[in-house]
């Protein structure tokens, strides 16, 4: 390959990169492949306003799909996409759906619906049950520690962490 084949090659490497999402690298704990709205699917595609409203969890349905930040999120029920849509705020998963225990470190570890919390009213993510029982013996601590590194690794990809 000549010299300007390979330079330009280069720089469509480097545009295809910055046609990726607005948001910055690793933001958000996502399934790999996108929905059909387009969009990769946000915390396994578990409803999080039934899981904040009524601590449990409850698979949503693609035909109720809202896409916030460029994740796509499921809903059980027009009602409950309807009540995020009105406050994605109050139901997003904190930490941006990574678990809470691996941010209070520094990391960004999977956040699996399986092994939640639901403090204050806000939903926290865990990567597996020992973790979540680790997160059990200091939950305020827990949540003010990964409060503090989330502002420090919110837009940092997970590879460089």
């Amino acid at each position: 390959m000549s010299l300007s084949k390979t330079l330009v090659a280069a720089a469509l490497l480097s545009f295809a990169n910055l046609s990726g999402p607005a948001f910055s690298a690793d933001e958000y704990n996502t399934s790999s492949g996108l929905t059909a709205a387009g969009a990769p699917l946000g915390i396994y595609g578990v409803d999080p306003v039934a899981f904040v409203n009524l601590g449990n969890r409850i698979d949503g349905a693609a035909r109720h799909t809202v896409v916030h930040d460029d994740v796509a999120y499921y809903f059980s029920s027009k009602e409950t996409m309807d009540k995020f849509t009105a406050d994605p705020a109050a139901y997003l998963p904190q930490n941006g759906g990574f678990c809470t225990f691996g941010v209070s470190v520094g990391k960004k570890f999977d956040g699996d619906p399986q092994f939640a919390a639901v403090v204050d009213d806000k939903l926290y993510l865990f990567l597996n049950e020992d973790i979540f029982r680790e997160f059990q013996k200091d939950e305020s601590g827990t949540i003010a520690k990964a409060a503090q590194n989330w502002k420090k690794i919110r837009s940092t990809a997970v590879s460089e962490l």
